[in-house]
């Protein structure tokens, strides 16, 4: 994530360089560290007071969100008592900490469940820095974060993974490890960081409570829950984590303030729901001050600029959206929105205005067609973006004339691999983008991959836009350079043990000025 001189070595170099470096600040941390500044806590806290461990999130020039939460007793509730703790942070050059760069105190609050975020300013671009928190006596582990390239910066490269939809109860979070090796500058997650679904007697491993959950407790535990997984915690405590939510961080499907299940939720009880859920989200992942939730309002749309090589366009297609059609008529009514009129036009203008040579959009859901039916005729997906057509139709629109665009989305629990047409209604309509549907880390488990192309193959003839489709579990890795975008379909052999294999199954690329994605 780095251009020009801002990289301190090559790629290849700096992940030889770091591949040890965590383990070198984990063993720094166990050292005794007093800031000068800081103030002794009251009293000591538990050992595991650092049990959901460390993360770094969106990444700036001059700086990046250091985040932790103290939480003793993690599935009930945290386990801190109700007061303010003090907590001391630091942030070095040096994974033996030999140094600081920058340090101060934050407080971890029990309205925001002890959880704490740091925004840390005046770092140097294109670096990368270890960092850890001490309070009560306890010191964290470590985490390695990266700054990104100056704003102006030419050149260089950008390896980012991006990952979504990992359900506990379906299996282990194997992807992660082999994420881990592969070392990336930066991680998108574009949703389902968790499932709201309750607890399964035959699940791989059973999610923590009774039922779905509903308050703010409840959804601290489920979080607390999955943020336990060791190769999950392993991989945000390695590089900065770029975030946004789907639907089963608060209820299946719900759009908007409207739920799955209106007749069993009344609108009270629903935005108290996402009242609750949007604060567990903020108080679990590595965001600034801008994503603090303003009751049933969380804002989450935003863009982070890697010098002049790519712009990260990042959004909400859940907040904001109309309900969704349940007719083919209905998916084609204009007045249906996904983005809302405030992110379009943000989005819009973004794109207009961009002078970086990539431009991603980070879109939890897919936005190619999925046309479901076999033959004549059309059978969509009225919950991604085939069931928003006009709006989807008039961003295919602004694509055409914005420079390589490449949209990274999730959802699917597939890897669907697609070029995105001018109009999907004409095949023989122009490509304007490349689109990569990231496969799910845990969700749907080891699939019948016999079953799958039974399924799907026959559907490939209505849509030869799709380049691949696939349902091993995984994540996709970029390359992304000035001439090209190289992607690896990364896949692991099992998420049902705890030890896989992982291989690249396909490879593909979207060259600079040639809109439309290759196999390779």
């Amino acid at each position: 994530m780095a251009a020009g001189t801002d990289r301190l070595a090559s790629p290849d170099r700096r992940r030889l360089l770091t591949a040890g470096a965590a383990v070198l600040g984990a063993a720094a941390s166990a050292q005794l560290w007093v800031p000068a500044t800081a103030h002794a806590a009251a009293t000591t806290l538990p050992e595991n007071v650092f049990s959901l461990g460390v993360a770094s999130g969106d990444p700036l020039p001059d700086g990046v969100v250091l985040w932790t939460r103290l939480a003793p007793e993690p599935l009930n509730g945290g386990g801190m008592p109700q007061q303010n703790v003090a907590v001391q942070w630091e942030i070095s050059p040096d994974p033996r900490f030999a140094s600081s760069v920058r340090r101060g105190t934050a407080t971890a609050r029990p309205e925001y469940g002890h959880s704490v975020h740091v925004d840390v300013r005046g770092l140097k671009p294109g670096r990368d820095y270890w960092y850890r928190f001490r309070a009560g006596g306890r010191i964290s582990p470590a985490g390695r974060t990266r700054t990104a390239p100056r704003p102006l910066a030419s050149g260089g490269s950008l390896r980012l993974a991006l990952a979504s939809c990992q359900n506990w109860q379906h299996g282990y979070f194997t992807p992660y490890a082999d994420m881990l090796a592969q070392d990336p500058d930066v991680v998108l997650f574009v949703g389902d960081y968790i499932y709201e679904s309750g607890p399964s007697a035959t699940a791989v491993r059973r999610h923590e409570g009774s039922g779905e959950p509903y308050t703010l407790t409840q959804y601290r535990n489920r979080y607390a829950q999955y943020r336990g997984d060791p190769d999950l915690q392993r991989m945000h405590a390695r590089a900065p984590w770029v975030v946004t939510f789907d639907d089963h961080e608060v209820d299946n499907d719900f759009a908007g303030e409207v739920p799955q299940d209106p007749d069993k939720q009344t609108h009270d009880a629903f935005t108290a729901r996402l009242t609750a859920a949007y604060q567990a989200y903020y108080e679990h992942m590595p965001v600034r001050a801008t994503a603090i939730p303003n009751g049933p309002h969380i804002r989450m749309y935003r863009a982070l600029r890697f010098g002049r090589l790519a712009r990260l366009n990042v959004l909400d297609t859940r907040q904001y959206r109309s309900d969704q059609a349940v007719s083919q008529e209905g998916a084609q009514d204009p007045a249906l929105t996904m983005l809302g009129a405030a992110q379009k036009r943000w989005l819009t203008d973004g794109l207009r205005n961009s002078d970086t040579r990539w431009n991603l959009v980070a879109s939890q859901i897919m936005m190619a067609e999925t046309d479901l039916l076999a033959g004549p005729g059309k059978l969509w997906y009225y919950d991604a973006w085939d069931g928003y057509q006009a709006e989807r139709d008039a961003l295919l629109g602004e694509l055409a004339s914005v420079r390589n665009p490449v949209v990274l989305s999730g959802d699917r629990h597939l890897t669907m691999i697609s070029d995105l047409k001018r109009d999907f209604a004409d095949p023989s309509s122009a490509v304007v983008g490349a689109e990569f549907v990231g496969t799910s880390i845990s969700s749907n488990g080891d699939q019948d991959q016999a079953a799958f192309h039974a399924q799907w193959d026959p559907l490939k003839a209505g849509n030869p836009h799709w380049k691949l489709i696939d349902a091993h579990r995984g994540y996709h890795l970029f390359d992304i350079r000035e001439d090209a975008v190289d992607a690896q379909v990364r896949v692991v052999s099992t998420v049902l043990k705890t030890q896989a294999t992982a291989r690249t199954l396909a490879r593909f690329r979207v060259a600079d000025g040639r809109p439309g994605v290759h196999k390779v």
